[in-house]
């Protein structure tokens, strides 16, 4: 399967054959759905065909590293396999999901500290981290972002090897969630001169696409856990 939206996060549609169908969802030979995964939703949006359209409700990974099951809604009849359908995503949700995931990238380089988890949607999406209580405070860290928002810099992917991955230990950021290794590569997601990790997800070509952001809230989670929830402002 060919996964578009790793090499294109702006592309919004695509024409595709189904591959497969059966009780998890739908496949195809290539898509623009990104499946659920670092804590970014699966896309969801629509399969059109010549008798009709789908509603697809979620995306989630099947069972290799890009296999994407497209999940119709529910009593939705599929396609059938070998039909021809133009997918097409939810363009101002996935948007927002990546403007979100960028923002939290550039959390990572204000907020000194592991990652211990993270969740992102389409309003907003918070990170926890390992780090003291007192060293976190919301109106430092939201003029700290919406600086470096403001420096509209560019934002890129770029692969490393696994041996070089784990040459550099101090490129992982995240505590709970190890980056997926064994297929000779991993993906980096490179905020020049700011912050460096690999990173599967979605994101906008620079930072000033994100759009102002505030932090919301900051809550103790535990023994040197703190969270840290940040939202778009438009």
């Amino acid at each position: 399967m060919d996964p578009i939206f790793r090499q294109d996060a702006y592309a919004r549609s695509c024409d595709a054959t189904v591959t497969a169908v059966d009780e998890r969802g739908i496949r195809l030979d290539r898509t623009v759905f990104y499946p659920t995964g670092g804590g970014q939703p699966g896309d969801t949006g629509v399969l059109r065909h010549a008798g009709g359209s789908v509603r697809i409700v979620d995306a989630v990974k099947g069972d290799g590293p890009d296999d994407v099951i497209h999940v119709p809604e529910s009593g939705a009849e599929p396609p059938a396999v070998g039909a021809a359908v133009t997918a097409e995503i939810d363009w101002e949700r996935r948007h927002r999901h990546m403007r979100m995931h960028t923002a939290l990238h550039l959390l990572c380089a204000v907020v000194p500290g592991s990652v211990t988890g993270g969740q992102i949607a389409a309003d907003r999406s918070r990170l926890d981290f390992n780090v003291p209580a007192a060293s976190l405070d919301k109106e430092s860290i939201t003029a700290a972002l919406n600086r470096l928002i403001a420096a509209d810099t560019a934002v890129a992917t770029r692969w490393i090897t696994d041996d070089e991955l784990e040459a550099k230990p101090d490129l992982v950021r995240t505590m709970s969630v190890k980056p997926p290794t064994g297929s000779g590569r991993v993906r980096l997601l490179d905020i020049a001169g700011v912050d460096l990790q690999p990173c599967g997800g979605t994101h906008v070509a620079r930072t000033g696409e994100i759009g102002a952001v505030e932090v919301v809230k900051i809550e103790n989670k535990g023994k040197q856990n703190r969270r840290v929830v940040v939202a778009l402002k438009d």
